[in-house]
């Protein structure tokens, strides 16, 4: 077996919740902000948000949430987040966090897959939310900024739980981010508190973090790469935190100037907005010290010309839900545009041909096997994928042809999986198209991701009707069905789908007439 080892070492993963690791990072600070929410400049200070957390903890347990239930968090971007996200871990419980983006059924699914018990949501998505809990065990809402016939924030603060909750730090589920994995419908990713301590130390012994950086998080906190690389490794460093709820180029491009950000964690369709927009040249950004893309490959060119125009390091990272997320990460003063970077303390890793399964050597191309302490525990009420995903030794398929050369950098090539990615989400062919065969008139459906230089790839429909459906008629069935991301961009109407003797979609054939 070739197994490549970290260039990296390895690391002591202590034996913590992923809270009492987020408490080290406060210890002493007190009275330092930790966050500021970036559209009103509200700041809150380390001691505030301990004292919170706590009170969250010792709310839920007074009402029988914790310890053992399972709360879900859906909301954007704000102070609040991690608040309620470890109130619950330190009460003992488990955070299923949802896609703010979410339609009804959508959030439904994750709420009984989940078995929730509690949603906490803001305002503005009270009235999905409700619309989602009916028929669930979800029994309630809560809402944080307030909102009529439901519970505020403050409604199920208590008195402080002084101490973590007991709980097998190796065992237990503490979140349950939902990822279409390699394929099909998304489901609950099973992170143990070892998971993401481990993810966070590995993290913290190559990024190099220190207390005097800032960074400004539009990375949603409900996906694992704003969840462990902002919400948790930022703040266990004791560096801050600037909240956005969602992207906007000119408000980010403020924020950097204002708070004069030291990093930046983005994604490839912010990448091109850096590299290329006019606007970024109206705002002072020489404070920026790394700018670093996830969630997807980005460019060597969009990537070089990026750092050059902030005069600052640019480099990428690699990772999954599934990885809690981090595998490799490209180290401050060890660049080579267009990889990944190396693998993270204590993580193995192995390039497999996928019809042998026979391993490779460097410079050759395969799927990308990982094995470390931030694999995921398995996937919630489905043995059968994660049979398929995780391997025997305990390897972690990741669907991704990738090479890694000489020098333990590795270099994404291409995808075993049919994921499409958006902007960094992930949106599996197979959900879209149960929702477009869903809808009467619709005699079956094949889906694929087309390049885009905005958003790396949008999905395309070809879709068999009986005749009697408009283009209109579909999309609109969309929009009550699937988030904005998910939803076809194009549609192509045919007259069968391309099918192998066993079924299987043949989207090769798809992507040949694009």
């Amino acid at each position: 077996m070739a197994i490549f080892q970290s260039r990296h070492g390895t690391v002591d993963v202590p034996a913590i919740s992923v809270t009492q690791n987020l408490f080290e990072g406060f210890e002493g600070r007190a009275g330092d902000v930790a966050m500021i929410d970036g559209p009103t400049g509200r700041e809150v200070t380390a001691g505030a948000m301990i004292e919170q957390i706590k009170r969250v903890a010792g709310g839920l347990t007074e009402r029988g949430v914790l310890p053992g239930g399972t709360v879900a968090l859906l909301a954007p971007n704000l102070p609040e987040y991690p608040i309620v996200f470890h109130g619950v871990a330190w009460g003992g419980g488990t955070v299923t966090t949802i896609n703010p983006t979410y339609t009804a059924p959508e959030i439904k699914h994750q709420l009984e897959d989940a078995g929730a018990q509690m949603l906490v949501t803001i305002s503005m998505f009270a009235d999905v939310a409700r619309k989602a809990m009916e028929g669930t065990g979800c029994r309630d809402l809560v809402v944080i900024d307030g909102a009529e016939g439901a519970l505020s924030l403050a409604d199920i603060m208590g008195a402080e739980l002084p101490e973590q909750a007991p709980v097998d730090v190796a065992d237990h589920v503490v979140v349950l981010p939902y990822s279409s994995g390699t394929t099909g419908r998304p489901k609950g990713v099973m992170l143990t508190h070892r998971n993401l301590v481990a993810n966070v130390v590995q993290g913290a012994a190559v990024s190099r973090i220190v207390p005097q950086d800032t960074t400004i998080a539009f990375l949603p906190f409900f996906h694992i790469y704003g969840m462990t690389v902002m919400m948790n490794l930022f703040l266990n460093q004791q560096a801050r935190i600037v909240t956005m709820p969602r992207f906007d180029l000119e408000l980010y491009l403020k924020l950097i100037q204002k708070h004069r950000a030291t990093r930046l964690y983005i994604v490839p369709p912010v990448a091109l907005a850096l590299a290329k927009h006019p606007m970024v040249d109206e705002f002072d950004v020489s404070s920026v010290r790394e700018v670093l893309s996830g969630a997807a490959p980005l460019g060597a060119e969009i990537e070089a010309a990026m750092g050059k125009r902030f005069g600052a390091d640019a480099v990428q990272a690699y990772g999954m839900t599934e990885l809690s997320p981090i595998s490799h990460i490209t180290a401050l003063g060890n660049i080579r545009h267009g990889s990944s970077g190396q693998a993270v303390p204590s993580t193995e890793c192995r390039i497999v041909d996928p019809e042998t399964l026979e391993d490779m050597p460097a410079g050759m191309e395969g799927e990308l096997w990982i094995r470390g302490p931030q694999v995921m525990k398995g996937y919630l009420n489905n043995p059968e994928a994660t049979a398929e995903t995780m391997a025997e030794g305990g390897w972690l398929r990741t669907g991704d042809l990738a090479e890694i050369d000489e020098d333990g950098f590795m270099f994404i090539r291409d995808r075993l999986k049919e994921l499409i990615k958006y902007k960094g989400f992930q949106v599996a062919p197979a959900e879209v198209e149960a929702a477009l065969c869903a809808l009467e008139g619709v005699t079956d459906a094949a889906v694929i991701g087309k390049a885009d230089p905005a958003a790396g790839e949008v999905p395309i429909a070809f879709v068999v009707t009986n005749g009697a459906l408009t283009e209109d008629a579909i999309r609109a069935h969309c929009e009550g069905c699937l988030a904005t991301y998910k939803r076809p961009e194009e549609y192509r109407f045919v007259d069968q789908v391309p099918k192998s003797a066993s079924g299987k979609i043949l989207r090769r054939e798809l992507r040949d007439t694009l």
